[in-house]
């Protein structure tokens, strides 16, 4: 995809580092930064080319920490453009939405509503919770020594990697299994705060 950063001084070009909004929103809007087709800087996309499209504002989640990148639709008009990837670039400044335009035309400094898919999002959101569900189980059962070391997080499924000293036993297995479902039983509220890593280990956050 090449590197934008580097691309937008080249060329001479304003932008921005993307702005995540996703925290707070499912849909936003924005204005279009740059258009990348082709391995290219573009000043527009036209239906049925692949590109990537830089927004100055974004709800879209982009892939990290093992959660995968949201989709969804960036569109003005009739002018319709599908977003299926969402990754950061090299410096991890710029969201960038991979895709494809499904009709009409969009160009650089275009007004757009960026839209994610809510019932897809809503289900990593399930499968993000339960991985921490997950953490604390393991922790109760084989002991505080138990950490992450890696995740996936989709919609229809979660693998968590944590560090252990043996393979679990099928009773081991059986107590997890029991509380993490006896938690999603109960229903328990879920409060989000965005805050700093410092205040967030304070709180009793395991990074």
């Amino acid at each position: 995809l090449g590197d934008l950063a580097w691309a937008s001084s080249d060329l001479g070009l304003d932008i921005k580092p993307t702005q995540f909004t996703g925290y707070e929103k499912f849909e936003d809007t924005g204005r279009i930064l740059a258009i990348m087709f082709e391995g290219e800087l573009n000043s527009s996309v036209t239906e049925g080319q692949d590109a990537v499209l830089v927004l100055d504002r974004t709800p879209f989640y982009a892939e990290s920490g093992g959660q995968v990148a949201d989709t969804g639709k960036i569109f003005a008009g009739n002018s319709v453009f599908e977003v299926t990837d969402v990754q950061k670039d090299s410096s991890e400044k710029y969201f960038l939405h991979q895709g494809k335009m499904l009709s009409g035309t969009l160009s650089v400094e275009d007004e757009v509503t960026a839209s994610i898919d809510a019932e897809r999002r809503r289900a990593i959101m399930r499968a993000h919770s339960s991985t921490h569900l997950l953490q604390k189980a393991l922790r109760t059962v084989l002991g505080s020594h138990v950490e992450q070391a890696g995740s996936l997080v989709t919609p229809d499924s979660i693998r968590f990697d944590f560090t252990h000293f043996t393979a679990l036993t099928p009773e081991e297995i059986e107590k997890i299994d029991s509380i993490v479902n006896d938690a999603i039983l109960a229903g328990m509220e879920i409060n989000v705060v965005e805050t700093s890593l410092e205040n967030a280990k304070e709180m009793g956050a395991i990074a």
